[in-house]
């Protein structure tokens, strides 16, 4: 029997669905979502095994014009994107016009390799704006195949899934058929307090947030683990923490929640704060935290 196995790489400006598109495919919340820009900071892999396929999918951050050594280093992950694509996914949204960035935009009129441009969140428009839309993107991006879809409702997932396997090359399998992802349990871990954080604070709070996790001990019923938040500044603690630490235990509960239903067992999770100036442009810290590998 013949194997198909490749890298399916998706792109696209914050806050299209790239990361929901990649949890429906694997059937799994590996990356984090919410309806701030930049959740995804870092180029996750979801990887789908069938008898006969590997698809080794890769979630990357929204494209944007960097700011900071941190944003520098998450526009990396979207250019190696780029290098090792055996099919590209572009996506846009309903409404949009452009990339955000030129030069990236290029690339992909310019590609190589298959483009599928993924036409995301339909269920908010109607025949008449989705019929101009996909004209619009046609002439924009010729090289492409255009597939409208609903990447939260489902709508057109499928059917984009069996075109990446016409597309893939024969090859055998990259990864193990049991593998889901190329991340470490404790990056997940990591995520998903961020993810809260995202949620529950306001302004550049969860801008200024990283998560790192100490320790990680794994016993047959439950998983112990430790911890810390890190801010650029003393007054973002005091925010993190909240009244006599209401807001910091909020985070714990849901991402312990939320972690439970990920690893099938009792979570016990220890939450401290730290103070870590200007990591966002601190090269080593950026290095530490799995930026500029």
């Amino acid at each position: 029997m013949s194997h198909k196995a490749g890298f399916v790489n998706i792109i696209g400006n914050p806050n299209v669905g790239k990361s929901t598109l990649m949890n429906a495919f694997v059937g799994e919340k590996l990356s984090i979502i919410t309806s701030k820009a930049q959740t995804t900071r870092h180029r996750i892999l979801g990887i789908v095994n069938g008898a006969d396929f590997q698809v080794v999918l890769s979630d990357t951050p929204g494209i944007i014009k960097p700011a900071y050594q941190l944003q520098e280093s998450m526009m990396g992950f979207v250019k190696s994107a780029f290098e090792d694509a055996d099919v590209l996914i572009y996506m846009v949204e309903i409404g949009e016009k452009e990339l955000k960035d030129e030069a990236f935009f290029n690339k992909i009129t310019n590609s190589k390799i298959p483009v599928l441009l993924l036409l995301n969140k339909i269920d908010k428009s109607d025949q008449e704006q989705l019929e101009s839309q996909v004209q619009t993107w046609a002439e924009k991006v010729p090289n492409a195949e255009i597939f409208p879809v609903s990447a939260l409702e489902g709508f057109n997932v499928k059917e984009v899934f069996n075109r990446i396997l016409e597309l893939l090359p024969e090859s055998p399998a990259f990864y193990p058929k049991d593998q889901l992802t190329d991340k470490p349990e404790r990056f997940f871990i990591n995520e998903t307090i961020r993810e809260k954080i995202l949620m529950h604070y306001k302004k550049e709070i969860p801008y200024a947030v990283e998560v790192d996790t100490e320790e990680f001990f794994e016993e047959e019923n439950i998983i112990r683990v430790r911890s810390v938040i890190m801010v650029e500044r003393e007054t973002q603690k005091g925010i993190i923490i909240g009244h006599k630490g209401s807001a910091l235990k909020r985070v714990g509960v849901e991402a312990r929640k939320d972690l439970e239903t990920f690893f099938g067992k009792q979570i016990h999770i220890e939450l401290y704060v730290k103070v870590n100036k200007n990591w966002r442009s601190n090269q080593n810290q950026l290095k530490r935290f799995g930026y500029n590998n």
